[in-house]
């Protein structure tokens, strides 16, 4: 039976007064419907904006320990409902179980975490210069916030976005990407089981370019958190910034692994392969380039097409690497591959889609693995968002390093080396608001900020940890005679 899903606003599950709904289907089996959802209209919007800046001063004047004990109880009505979110992301995002799995329990981990971290809430008392004065910093919500999110971590990102939000007795409207917004969704059942006050958080679904745009240009929001598209990103960022809204953008990434002359190349291939095909590629901080060292590059070659070769394609809850989201995106990445070998790329393995009965219909496509790749072929200048590596042959690590930075984006990157110089170098040069050595390019604890450099990121400010809650916060300063 298909699951029908309603908007969640003023702590009522409502209707669109557009009476129109989508669907969302299996990338796996397109044919076969999951949800249905309500396409919303501005109207549906600016009334979740109003029930956000209704709820804002109560939510904010709530003592935060018992903003935590709301959170903590959400995080476990979340744990209770795991195995059934981990099924609704793989059916309706593509993901493996495996995957889907871990990212359920990183929203769970993000609201107990900012659950906990509601009892350092407060500010900081300084030293006055002169007596009689008492001098200190509070902290306060920043206010209404609008929070944008992707479809390809679901849950995780809006968790992100609405832990550190509620936590610091910001109101919130979420309008979630419409590919896969049903365990965004769940999150707001949740926080209603929890006793979330009505209209502390809101969601509603329908396009971006409708529902989105109302909420960042609503003049009672004060804050907007958007994770997508660069081409999108910067109109949200030009449209709030005009209308003197605080913004944070997080946007593409073109991240490179680095692979020096003294890496344990099986390693080397294994991290990889583990960065570049792991959630089908399509993650931010995906590893799109392995830029190797020319003593290792033919060995590394053979090893890294064999882990290729090796990954198990078919739908999530059997197999090691699942569909694409969405037809389009799969056009996408065979549009890049054809590009690819237009510009004199050599094809190691991969590039079209698997062949069989378990296939069906579904947004299948090979781990695709390219060498003799230049750096200002498009392969290594722009973001595919599918399982596609490009493999670059340098010098020395003057060489590699250059080659990583020589890109508009900046999010991730990594090197695998057993120099212990060449990783402190590294970590210092790249140009990455993420540096890893031995390690992949995907995977990010929560309690440190995340956040990238140049087309990456707006660089206003940073998510997760601490940054967090500094985004969903402003700083007053008291100075107090008494």
């Amino acid at each position: 039976m298909t699951a029908r899903y309603q908007n969640y606003v003023s702590g009522e599950w409502t209707e669109s007064e557009t009476n129109e709904t989508f669907e969302t289907t299996d990338p796996a089996a397109p044919a076969e419907v999951i949800a249905e959802y309500q396409r919303s209209s501005a109207d549906d919007a600016n009334a979740a904006v109003e029930a956000a800046a209704a709820a804002q001063d109560e939510w904010a004047e709530t003592p935060a320990p018992e903003r935590g004990a709301i959170l903590r109880k959400a995080a476990s009505i979340l744990a209770d409902r795991k195995d059934e979110l981990t099924e609704l992301l793989t059916q309706e995002e593509g993901k493996t179980h495996a995957e889907a799995g871990g990212e359920v329990q990183r929203a769970i981990d993000i609201f107990y975490y900012y659950a906990e971290k509601t009892r350092d809430l407060g500010g900081s008392v300084k030293s006055a210069s002169g007596p009689r004065t008492n001098l200190y910093t509070v902290n306060e919500p920043v206010g209404v916030t609008a929070l944008i999110t992707p479809w390809n971590y679901p849950i995780a990102i809006p968790a992100w976005k609405l832990a550190p939000a509620l936590a610091t007795g910001n109101a919130v409207v979420l309008n979630p990407a419409s590919v896969a917004p049903g365990v965004a969704i769940e999150l707001f059942d949740a926080l209603d089981e929890a006793g979330l006050p009505d209209g502390a958080a809101n969601v509603v679904t329908g396009p971006g370019s409708t529902v989105g745009d109302a909420i960042i240009t609503h003049e009672a929001v004060d804050a907007v958190s958007f994770t997508g598209s660069g081409q999108v990103g910067h109109m949200v960022y030009d449209k709030a910034t005009d209308d003197g809204k605080r913004v944070q953008t997080e946007l593409g990434g073109k991240n490179p692994t680095v692979v020096s002359d003294s890496a344990d190349v099986e390693e080397a291939a294994e991290i990889v392969a583990s960065g570049a095909f792991g959630v089908t590629g399509q993650a931010c901080t995906a590893c799109s380039r392995a830029i190797v060292h020319t003593d290792v590059y033919d060995e590394f070659v053979d090893a890294v097409v064999a882990e290729a070769e090796s990954i198990e394609i078919g739908p999530g809850d059997e197999y090691d690497m699942g569909p694409q989201v969405t037809e389009s995106e799969l056009e996408g990445t065979l549009e890049y591959i054809e590009i690819a070998e237009e510009e004199g790329a050599t094809l190691a393995t991969g590039g079209g889609q698997p062949e069989g009965e378990r296939f069906g219909d579904g947004y299948y496509v090979e781990p695709t693995v390219f060498t003799d790749v230049d750096n200002d072929f498009r392969l290594a200048q722009e973001e595919v968002f599918g399982p596609v590596l490009a493999v670059i042959e340098v010098e020395n690590y003057e060489d590699g390093l250059e080659t990583a930075n020589d890109v508009d984006f900046g999010l991730s990157a990594s090197i695998v080396t057993d120099d212990h110089t060449e990783a402190e170098r590294f970590v210092r040069e790249v140009e990455a608001g993420v540096a890893k050595v031995n390690a992949k390019t995907t995977g990010l604890e929560l309690h440190v900020p995340f956040g990238g450099f140049k087309q990456s990121s707006s660089e206003t400010w940073r998510e997760q940890g601490d940054a967090g809650i500094d985004f969903y916060t402003i700083e007053k300063t008291v100075y107090d005679g008494f």
